[in-house]
């Protein structure tokens, strides 16, 4: 057992801010040691990683829980993932039940049969991996509780899924072109900073000191101007950190500029 330190401590109760716990994880790793089957909402997250002669996704299912996803979001990010827009089943899902991954086309599933089960955020998730070749058509892939063979879930993936979010996620290695072509743009349109200066600083890209003189500018065109000058000037690997923190935290803008560049 871990304490956590709460933040504030009131007369009457006290008050943890940020916890690394998950509320959801303690009910369900009780509910597993019961061994009772409890219906649960669930997710589907499916990740789609770009290969020229072989196109692959990552399909996981969980149980819904924001700590959860945003760990597996993080993971993927590393690796340069990119999460598919999808719904998730509609009907809650028995905790601790086993479902198998199909598909209408001749993939290769590892491995098919996914448990619907419950691992800290920090812990290695499990997902299968769907490998779809170049993928000149649309796929369907499918998620069946493997006792009734009951279908739980169901979706669609098109090629042209494919291309928007591939260019809505800036090549690694394009971030200098990249700035050069949306200097402009990215001055006057980017907003709270806060979270891609955290991003810098937790890679070491930026100080402490160097975070602070972006966020002390006295306007948001300003700390823009300064903010894409200074990671200019630190270099390329710099600016791939950049372009990958924005990625994440501002996906819209950087979808619009690279939509742009694509018509251009």
């Amino acid at each position: 057992m871990v304490l956590e330190p709460p933040s504030r401590v009131e007369p009457f109760y006290a008050v943890l801010e940020n916890p690394s716990f998950s509320l959801m994880g303690i009910l369900l790793r009780f509910a597993s040691g019961t061994g009772v089957s409890v219906p649960i909402t669930s997710l589907t997250l499916i990740y789609y990683h770009f290969h020229p002669e072989d196109i692959k996704f990552h399909l996981y299912l969980i149980p819904s829980d924001p700590l959860l996803t945003k760990a597996i979001d993080d993971e993927e990010a590393k690796f340069h993932g990119v999460r598919l827009q999808t719904s998730p089943p509609v009907d809650p899902l028995n905790f601790g039940s086993r479902y198998i991954v199909s598909s209408n086309a001749h993939l290769e599933i590892i491995p098919e049969e996914l448990k619907l089960s419950y691992r800290s955020p920090g812990e290695i998730q499990i997902f299968s991996k769907v490998y779809a070749g170049r993928m000149k058509e649309p796929i369907i892939l499918e998620i069946a509780e493997k006792r009734h063979k009951t279908l739980v879930w169901r979706t669609l993936v098109k090629p042209v899924d494919l291309q928007f979010h591939s260019a809505a996620a800036p090549p690694p290695l394009s971030g200098k072109a990249f700035l050069k072509e949306h200097r402009r743009q990215l001055q006057a349109r980017l907003g709270d900073l806060n979270g891609v200066l955290d991003d810098l600083q937790d890679s070491e890209v930026f100080t402490e000191e160097e975070k602070e003189l972006v966020q002390q500018c006295p306007t948001q065109q300003r700390r823009n101007e300064t903010l894409l000058r200074m990671v200019e000037k630190k270099g390329h690997q710099a600016l791939g950190v950049l372009f990958q923190s924005l990625h994440r935290r501002d996906p819209y803008l950087m979808s619009y500029l690279s939509q742009q560049s694509l018509q251009q």
